[in-house]
């Protein structure tokens, strides 16, 4: 992490609008700025604010005592594309629940490649699965039989209470064969055009379809035209799906998220899955989830749907699946599962012995450590110490999650909060704008836990009293 010396931090005071007492040609300021900024930043614990100093401030005086980087970033090479923009951080290794920079410094990863890296980085039985792997069979194609492909949907098959399943490299390509199950039946009953109903606050993926299907206006603009077929409802709102039953003769499934990741770990009433199978059933739609992000233990089951004793038509997974190693997976069961024919989809990656043998010993490892149990539990600790902690903090609107799918929702923006976790040696993540998420590994230990839910719950006041 880079520290300004004394000339930067001086210069980014008075950015901030901090009068420093300094003459605009002094080389080197007196020290009348460091009483200032000490006004602003208590000695006995770097970082900790007066009441009342501004966010500028406290970014200004974060910076200067080195609890932020001073925000100059770059993409490493120009031979990459733009889309990820300007990073401030380069992670060069992984070992259980940490990461390190190429700087040599350790972090606790509460983010797991975002839901991803359920067991932790390098766990030795996905290392040494891989490693086995590679050495004996990578990729033929789907134009053979694949043991471990048929080793893993049949497990698959076995703990969903589906029926079949399509695999392939992404959690978009998986939402996007759900999407295609649901077009086809609608072609099968002449429906011109086949309507799905899907959320506002929803992210099913960035393809146009998906991101057609994504309740997310901002990441949509500029690629336009996208396809017809969506309609959207408020997430949790069973009688806005009714009426639009009513005015909609050709509407043939409902995709959702169980809770919705990205769009600030929103959590719905407990019998809404229930609630939506009843009205999938009664006007004969498939019920589709989206369990990208919820499943894969994360949510203390194996997938998200299990906490309301139901069975969709149709559920995607990918992330936590592979623990790393890219694969998407779309499960199907009854008139869904006979949808697709020979042709009628297709991956060329999709299944391949290595992501599939990362699979299997994914969900070998869940079970065989009961980290979907551990999940659940370590969940409601967070979720515990988190509002204990927060109690009586004004800034905080709630505390919500499922499992190991944590979010403290804010009043205001706090993304700044990123940063400053990182300054703590903890790696967190803002979304929605003003919701920290937590996707720690399910690996996570009671102190990790702990840790987590202090330096959260500490920097939050500190940036609440700072913003007011």
């Amino acid at each position: 992490m880079e520290v300004l010396d004394d000339s930067g931090a001086l210069a980014g005071c008075a950015q901030a609008g901090i009068v420093t007492q300094c003459g605009a040609g002094d080389e080197k300021p007196d020290d009348h700025w460091r009483d200032i900024v000490l006004m602003l930043v208590l000695p006995a614990f770097p970082g900790k604010l007066r009441t009342g100093a501004t966010r500028t401030e406290f970014s200004a005086a974060s910076r200067l005592f080195g609890l932020l980087p001073r925000g100059d970033s770059k993409v490493a090479t120009p031979a990459l594309m733009q889309n990820y923009g300007n990073r401030t951080l380069t992670l060069v290794r992984g070992e259980g629940n940490y990461v390190w920079d190429d700087a040599g410094r350790r972090y606790l990863d509460a983010v797991a490649g975002v839901a991803v890296c359920g067991l932790g980085h390098c766990h030795p039985a996905v290392t040494e699965a891989l490693h086995d792997q590679a050495r004996t069979l990578l990729h033929v194609s789907n134009l053979y039989n694949i043991p471990t492909q048929e080793q893993l949907a049949e497990k698959l098959v076995s703990l969903s209470g589906m029926d079949n399943v399509f695999f392939s490299n992404s959690g978009a390509e998986a939402n996007e064969a759900a999407i295609k199950l649901a077009r086809r039946l609608g072609n099968e009953r002449g429906y011109a055009v086949p309507k799905i109903v899907v959320m506002e606050g929803a992210f099913h993926g960035r393809t146009l379809a998906t991101l057609t299907a994504t309740g997310n206006v901002k990441i949509q603009q500029g690629f336009a035209p996208l396809p017809e077929g969506f309609l959207r409802v408020p997430f949790d709102d069973v009688a806005a799906i009714e009426q639009l039953a009513a005015e909609h003769s050709d509407i043939v499934a409902i995709l959702v998220e169980p809770v919705q990741g990205e769009g600030g770990i929103n959590v719905p009433a407990a019998d809404y899955l229930t609630r939506l199978r009843a009205l999938c059933d009664r006007h004969d739609w498939l019920l589709m989830l989206d369990e990208i992000q919820t499943a894969n233990g994360r949510s203390g089951k194996l997938f998200a749907y299990q906490h309301n004793d139901i069975l969709p038509d149709v559920v995607t997974t990918a992330k936590g699946l592979g623990n790393g190693v890219p694969i998407g997976a779309c499960l199907a069961r009854g008139k869904a599962a006979q949808l697709f024919t020979a042709g009628s989809h297709g991956s060329t990656f999709g299944g391949n012995p290595l992501a599939c043998r990362a699979g299997l010993a994914v969900l070998e490892t869940l079970d065989s450590e009961w980290l979907i149990e551990r999940a659940e539990k370590l969940g409601a600790e967070l979720l515990g110490q988190l509002r204990e902690k927060l109690a009586g903090c004004d800034a905080v609107k709630e505390i919500r999650g499922l499992g190991l799918l944590v979010g403290v929702e804010l009043d205001r923006p706090c993304a700044e909060l990123v940063e400053l976790a990182r300054a703590e040696g903890l790696l967190i993540n803002v979304t929605a704008g003003n919701v920290v998420r937590l996707l720690p590994p399910l690996t996570l230990t009671d102190a990790e836990c702990a840790q987590i839910a202090t330096t959260v719950s500490a920097l939050i006041q500190q940036f609440a009293r700072c913003a007011a």
